[in-house]
């Protein structure tokens, strides 16, 4: 079976965002024809033709009808911009080596996990956000404070590896659960929050993974992978199942602001394909595909005279954020199409 390079997933009764009233803009150096080729996404891909790639629903003009007889693309196929309509599209020309069938129009491929080795790649790059599907990078309050804590093991060490015996607290499970091992680091407050006390989540380093043995008021695990060593003290929260969901990119249905609040590794300047979160979540409407753009606060302009008023220089967009797992109070996103770096507290908008 020939190798596909690309699919989407749109699910049903989803739709694309917010209605963009303004006409696609397309790059000034827009190709007539793109060739396909391995490792494409459709964001690239997008990205050749549109000045606001996220917008590729509007330019391929999918429906939902499409969803049910699926197209798909393979490298050596070529997708060629038509302009002779009232608005451009996207078509595609299957390559000679699959087909004759000329002219196709490209729709999406419903899958809702899984890229095996042959399989369809995502719209985005699936390697830069797969460490962070399903082990914990930030912890919402409520979570961080019910978490169960490793309370000794079976001799007196403080710290264990894979394989150790290791013994809980408060854990409410059955035996062969897997619960994710942690270390908490510092809250995360929302730099909106006017008085700067609002705790809206928990940085926190990911360790390893322990399976529950014995259940009990003590309860008995095993330590069954370590990518740091495992200490008394470490909280556990449950394994997540949150496997890649590859929704269409969409803006948010309305106007919405946020702020950066953490990179992660904790890196002072975050570049293309970095995580970071956003002080923004479900409770304020954002979904997984969602596409906001950070930018850059303005700076003070020097005065030379007192008499000046104070002025400060235009915000500077610095990337898009594609949002890919996402929480009530804050987001997951990754950061596409940088031009400048990403700081703990630059701002989020609504793309433009």
């Amino acid at each position: 079976m020939r190798k596909t390079i690309i699919s989407l997933l749109l699910a049903l009764g989803v739709g694309v965002g917010s209605v963009q009233a303004d006409t696609l803009a397309l790059q000034s150096n827009a190709p007539e024809r793109y060739v396909v080729v391995k490792g494409d996404t459709l964001w690239g891909i997008s990205g050749h033709f549109l000045k606001q790639p996220w917008r590729w629903p509007e330019i391929w003009q999918m429906n939902k009808d499409e969803i049910k007889n699926p197209h798909w693309i393979y490298p050596g196929d070529v997708v060629v911009l038509d302009r002779s309509g009232d608005t451009p599209r996207l078509k595609l020309l299957k390559s000679n080596k699959v087909s004759n069938r000329g002219v196709v129009k490209l729709a999406p491929r419903v899958r809702s996990s899984g890229f095996e080795d042959g399989a369809a790649a995502p719209s985005i790059p699936y390697a830069a956000i797969e460490p962070f599907l399903n082990k914990p990078l930030v912890i919402d309050p409520d979570s961080f404070k019910a978490s169960p804590r490793i309370a000794a093991g079976p001799d007196s060490r403080v710290m264990f590896a894979t394989g150790d015996r290791i013994y809980a607290v408060d854990l409410q499970g059955e035996p062969g659960d897997t619960w994710q091992a942690y270390r908490p680091g510092k809250p995360l407050t929302d730099p909106d929050d006017p008085d700067g006390k609002r705790v809206i989540g928990y940085q926190v380093d990911y360790l390893g993974d322990v399976r529950m043995e014995k259940e009990g008021d003590v309860a008995t695990l095993r330590v069954v992978s370590a990518k740091e060593e495992i200490g008394v003290g470490s909280r556990l929260i449950r394994a997540a199942d949150a496997p890649f969901i590859n929704y269409v990119p969409h803006a948010p249905q309305q106007a919405l602001e946020g702020r950066v609040v953490s990179a992660y590794g904790g890196i002072v300047e975050a570049g293309q394909y970095t995580t970071v979160v956003i002080n923004r979540g479900s409770d304020a409407g954002v979904d997984i595909g969602t596409v906001l753009s950070t930018y850059k606060r303005g700076r003070a302009i020097v005065k030379e005279q007192q008499a000046e008023p104070s002025r400060v220089t235009p915000p500077e967009k610095s990337s898009n954020v594609f949002v890919y797992r996402v929480f009530p109070q804050f987001s997951y996103g990754l950061l596409l199409d940088s031009t400048l770096p990403v700081n703990v507290g630059d701002d989020v908008k609504s793309p433009n």
